[in-house]
């Protein structure tokens, strides 16, 4: 499974915080059941009306399955995370996904 996370910063952040972010994000993929993380920003792609380039960054983590999902949102590490940033965010969303058969 998919576990998309879209954060949007709030405005005035400074390099290092920013950079203290990103670090931040990409250690989640340090977490023992994660197989796989990708962190990103909105993409320099055309403008379309589908298109949200709203938020500040993206985090993808992906799982072999819902149990070590819920496995990770128990993890130490991902209290550590949330409890460290979440003062420097407005706004979070999670799209969780679930591979078709």
């Amino acid at each position: 499974m998919t576990h998309n996370v879209f954060f949007w910063l709030k405005p005035g952040l400074g390099a290092a915080d920013l950079a203290r972010v990103e670090a931040g994000l990409l250690a989640l993929g340090d977490i023992d059941c994660v197989q796989s993380v990708v962190v990103g920003r909105p993409a320099d792609t055309p403008a379309r009306p589908v298109t949200d380039k709203s938020f500040s960054y993206h985090l993808g983590l992906s799982f072999a399955s819902v149990g070590e999902h819920d496995a990770y949102q128990d993890h130490p590490d991902h209290h550590v995370f949330v409890e460290g940033f979440r003062d420097l965010w407005e706004r979070v969303v999670v799209y969780d996904s679930a591979p078709v058969p």
